[in-house]
């Protein structure tokens, strides 16, 4: 997939963790390495995985000065065995260990949202059912991490609040019921969605002319009822409880889409290390 660089959050994101790290400058390796030395590193999974923000380390070693020579071994979105190479670089031993953390951070992070994304979608499938993710996010990393979980197959929801509509249970009860809500975004020409908590809101919705909504913290059980009583009318997203032990018995219900919080709000990073070698 393509994991793109260029925009300015993901720059300004860079330059942010470089200069929280670096600061005034990375004085143990300007106190113990010599100016001129030059290394080899090389970044390395310890487990298997789903790689995702690799291309970030041009950036990276890009605002620190030139590398003499930057190979990607594998893309975002690609499978990386334990102990298989993911990275190598050349260049100045001291450019090599500042850059060291700021990489290995977003390395081990977003291959993390990566490597769970991509759990989730292997298990639901064969269903019609699609994964979503969600504005559970870390501050300042959103656009990083749903590049990441796009790398292990998740569709993209709402980049913010911005960009679609999404009436949950307090924008219902604060715009007066169901169809209140519904009255007021119908000539937005935006992408409309609406959450409902019983049945009778469901109906309503539907009654409305709802072509989207979301049912949220409901039993397999209830999902299932729900969707019948739905039939076809509407798309329909599930989300509330969902981990990968029942996730695939909500995919059976007939969903289109299930959204997990989980896969950015509690991806543990993945095992990869840097290793340098003097030329």
């Amino acid at each position: 997939m393509s994991f793109d660089v260029t925009h300015r959050e993901t720059q300004e994101a860079v330059r942010r963790a470089l200069a929280e790290d670096i600061g005034s400058g990375d004085i143990t390796s300007q106190t113990c390495v010599p100016a001129g030395r030059k290394a080899r590193g090389r970044f390395t999974a310890l487990e298997p995985l789903v790689v995702a923000g690799i291309e970030l380390l041009p950036l990276i070693y890009g605002m620190r000065g030139a590398v003499d020579e930057l190979r990607l071994a594998l893309a975002s979105g690609d499978h990386a065995a334990e102990g298989q190479g993911l990275a190598f670089v050349h260049g100045a031993a001291q450019t090599l260990l500042e850059c060291e953390r700021v990489a290995l951070n977003f390395l081990q992070r977003l291959s993390g949202v990566a490597t769970l994304s991509s759990r989730y979608v292997q298990a639901v499938a064969g269903t019609r059912c699609r994964i979503l993710d969600t504005r559970k996010t870390t501050p300042g990393l959103r656009r990083l991490e749903k590049l990441a979980t796009a790398a292990g197959g998740v569709t993209n929801h709402r980049l913010g609040l911005f960009d679609a509509i999404l009436i949950k249970n307090n924008h219902v009860a604060a715009a007066g019921g169901v169809r209140a809500a519904l009255e007021r975004v119908k000539n937005t020409n935006l992408p409309v969605e609406i959450e409902v908590h019983s049945r009778a809101e469901l109906e309503e919705a539907l009654a409305c002319g709802a072509a989207h909504l979301l049912l949220d913290n409901v039993s397999v059980e209830e999902a299932g009822e729900w969707i019948g009583v739905i039939a076809g009318r509407a798309t329909v997203e599930i989300s509330g409880g969902i981990r990968l032990d029942n996730i695939r018995a909500y995919a059976e219900t007939g969903a289109d889409f299930i959204s997990v919080g989980a896969i950015t709000h509690s991806a543990p990073a993945v095992d990869i290390n840097f290793r340098l070698d003097l030329d």
